[in-house]
């Protein structure tokens, strides 16, 4: 009996590859392009996208599946012309969606969480979140109403979504004569860069000809400053997703009227008031870190990661053979890792909470799968015993991870 594998699970230890790859080289030839917590913050966002694509990913086929046979005005059949119009037009609807994406502060809420590094690198090329994708089904629809199929559709994003991976480096120079045609890593260095003159430049994702053709390009002739133009300064996954959303939330919560909200909502990024971050970080983000007097947190932050990725890729592997409850409780665990590490690398006192969540999930998956009067004894026992020394084993917890003013 043939086992029905996930192939597309492989691409988390090939990006793995190229990642270690680029460090080597970079560590090699003395350039200081990585840094450690930006770097673990960029490939928690990958991680969570992965893991969220496992549940999304086959209702974008059926979305377009569905647009192709109630609404294609034309019925277009898989040919070498129509693969190649296809990739034109998926990039050509990528760069109104990416120029949309840095134009309009809603969409700017959902993509600018690729922005937030403040280094570039391929770690930085991981960092898409489950919002840009859905964003971005929304335009590419207008591919199925054409007349696209949904397998040739989704066939192209994949290999549509591959490459601008590979553009996030800063350890290759200039192309040649691909230069005129591709988006090459020195294309995309002037659009992550936060420098006056390359702010909102080289949209495209394959092609660079559609910033040529529509004013937006930049050629890099000076060094770039990555990040943002004012810099987040927070690690926290869940902050990183979040905080342009809250911050249009509260600055259309203080305007007068239905049309003055919705002129912040789909007004300009270069038109908000950036002293609204102040405000609504100085209301939501926490201050209070532990004063770190050790760096076993870090040690730490990477045996949680290598261990997530390696649950992550087992689990998109064998997605066909693991049922759905096992699929949603690791997805939990997931995801609370995520956040966790996150957490850790922000020094927060509270990670010992999402301790005892991660415990809650292991507990109750393996119950469901044991129901034995002896595991719920032994369950039972910890737990109480847990409850009884909540307070000692927290501040133990602390004062292991961070050192002894934890507490």
């Amino acid at each position: 009996m043939t086992m029905n594998l996930n192939y597309m699970a492989l691409a988390v230890p090939v990006f793995l590859f190229f990642i270690g790859l680029e460090y080597l080289i970079a560590k090699r030839t003395g350039k200081k392009i990585f840094n450690f917590t930006s770097s673990i913050a960029n490939m928690n966002v990958g991680v969570a996208e992965r893991l969220i694509d496992l549940f999304t990913a086959g209702s974008f086929y059926f979305f377009y599946d569905y647009l192709h046979k109630h609404y294609a005005m034309f019925n277009i059949k898989p040919t070498i012309l129509t693969w190649i119009a296809l990739i034109l037009a998926t990039d050509l609807v990528w760069y109104w969606y990416h120029r949309a994406g840095h134009k309009v502060n809603l969409f700017w809420g959902f993509h600018v969480v690729h922005h937030t590094s403040d280094e570039f690198n391929y770690t930085a090329g991981t960092r898409i979140t489950v919002f840009q994708a859905v964003v971005r089904t929304l335009f590419w629809s207008v591919l199925p109403l054409v007349g696209f199929p949904a397998s040739m559709i989704t066939t192209m994003l994949i290999v549509h979504g591959l490459y601008p991976f590979f553009t996030h480096t800063q350890l290759i120079g200039k192309l040649g004569i691909l230069e005129y045609i591709l988006v090459t890593p020195s294309h995309h260095r002037v659009h992550h860069a936060s420098n006056e003159d390359y702010l909102d430049k080289n949209f495209g994702d394959m092609f660079i000809i559609w910033d040529k053709l529509f004013g937006t390009f930049a050629k890099e002739d000076q060094e770039a400053q990555y990040g943002l133009t004012k810099q987040l300064d927070s690690y926290s996954f869940l902050w990183q997703h979040f905080h342009f959303l809250v911050e249009i939330w509260y600055a259309a919560k203080r305007e007068n009227g239905l049309v003055n909200k919705l002129k912040i909502v789909f007004g300009s990024p270069s038109d908000f008031d950036p002293e609204i971050r102040q405000i609504v970080e100085k209301k939501f983000l926490s201050r209070h870190k532990v004063r770190v007097r050790t760096q076993k947190f870090r040690l730490y932050v990477i045996g949680q990661f290598s261990f997530m990725v390696t649950i992550l890729f087992f689990l998109l592997l064998f997605e066909h053979q693991t049922d759905l409850f096992l699929q949603i409780m690791t997805a939990l665990f997931i995801l609370i890792t995520v956040i966790n590490c996150g957490a850790i690398l922000e020094q927060r006192r509270w990670v010992f909470y999402l301790e005892v969540v991660r415990g809650f999930f292991v507990i109750l998956t393996t119950f469901y799968y044991f129901p034995h009067p002896t595991t719920f004894a032994v369950f039972a026992i910890l737990t109480i015993s847990s409850l009884a020394y909540f307070s000692t084993l927290q501040k133990q917890y602390l004062n292991t991870l961070y050192g002894s003013q934890s507490a």
